[in-house]
């Protein structure tokens, strides 16, 4: 089966309907059917710190509990040997903006074979994948 990696701008579109990307990430979704999705906790940390003081906090937390039992999610941990790797590209790419979980999912995408990202992000582009929903 085909894997696509789910980055938090992704997960915001879908909870947050006056996102400028809501619509797309819907549309997107629904052409999904036979694709396994992948994302990190680190990604769900950032989409769950996204939302703590804001009125879509319980849905969002509601969200992430459906998504741990979801068959066609894989949800990688994050181990203290990956968030070393994670900081050393972050540290060697001192001319980009990417943040440290920017670096810790290029890093699954990369193990995992996966080019394309449900994402946003213009810095997946920048590191060579294929942003979806730019």
């Amino acid at each position: 089966m085909k894997q696509i990696f789910a980055d938090t701008s992704y997960w915001i579109a879908l909870v947050n309907p006056r996102d400028r990307i809501h619509q797309k990430a819907i549309n997107i979704t629904q052409q999904l059917s036979q694709v396994r999705l992948l994302t990190t906790e680190l990604v769900l940390v950032e989409l769950l710190n996204s939302f703590s003081d804001r009125p879509f906090r319980r849905a969002v937390a509601v969200m992430v509990l459906k998504l741990r039992k979801d068959r066609n999610v894989k949800i990688v941990p994050h181990t203290s040997q990956e968030f070393e790797v994670a900081l050393e590209r972050y540290r060697k790419a001192e001319d980009k903006s990417w943040s440290l979980t920017d670096c810790a999912s290029f890093q699954v995408m990369e193990a995992e074979q996966i080019q394309a990202a449900l994402t946003h992000d213009q810095h997946f582009a920048q590191a060579g994948f294929d942003a979806l929903l730019r």
